[in-house]
């Protein structure tokens, strides 16, 4: 008995400590933003992004920064699908829909209420400085500051999953189970 509970306990699966790639896509302007990392929180630096059409034709390539990010700058209103290959078993693949790049074309109008080309309240602009920011020119400042956000809070979700939770409920459960049943053994033999 005590050396089917040392095989068992030997052949018993291990949980794995493996991270999985996070991929991300969306507008920026005219071009098209983003960025891959690992759910660890690394991110893929100095990756070459290839760029298709869904059937697989080649519409370009780009090679991400030190901070897992890149940027491309679509010519067809077409969905584009961004692959990269880590490594190790490690891929990254991303879609952006027709619709949202035919936008950033300008291909398609989506509703604008009047007036949103600029936003005129600016700190600059209330103390009598600069000109108003522009929509694009608010919307880069807000992606630069907001990336290290989505990265960690990403890399949180993946850490922190029902999976998770529930696999180590499963261990608790399991081994809860086997000290009553080593307990039981005893009572009996004894």
């Amino acid at each position: 008995m005590k050396l089917l509970l040392a095989l068992v306990l030997v052949l018993a699966p291990l949980p794995a400590f493996a991270h999985k790639v996070i991929a991300s896509v969306y507008p920026a302007g005219a071009a098209i933003e983003g960025e891959i990392g690992f759910s660890n929180g690394d991110m893929a630096a100095n990756q070459r992004v290839t760029v298709t059409d869904p059937e697989g034709r080649p519409l370009g390539e780009v090679v991400t920064d030190a901070a897992g990010a890149f940027s491309f700058t679509p010519a067809e209103p077409i969905a584009h699908v961004f692959h990269a290959n880590l490594g190790a078993g490690h891929v990254a693949e991303v879609t952006m829909p027709a619709e949202a790049v035919a936008a950033l074309l300008g291909k398609a109008s989506p509703a604008t209420p009047p007036g949103a080309g600029a936003i005129p309240l600016t700190t600059a602009a209330l103390a009598g400085g600069a000109a108003p920011l522009s929509r694009d020119e608010v919307a880069a400042m807000l992606r630069d500051e907001l990336r290290p956000l989505r990265q960690e809070i990403a890399a949180y979700k993946e850490k922190n999953d029902l999976q998770t939770i529930l696999g180590g409920l499963g261990w608790i459960a399991g081994l809860f189970g086997l000290g009553f049943y080593l307990a039981a053994r005893r009572r009996m033999a004894g």
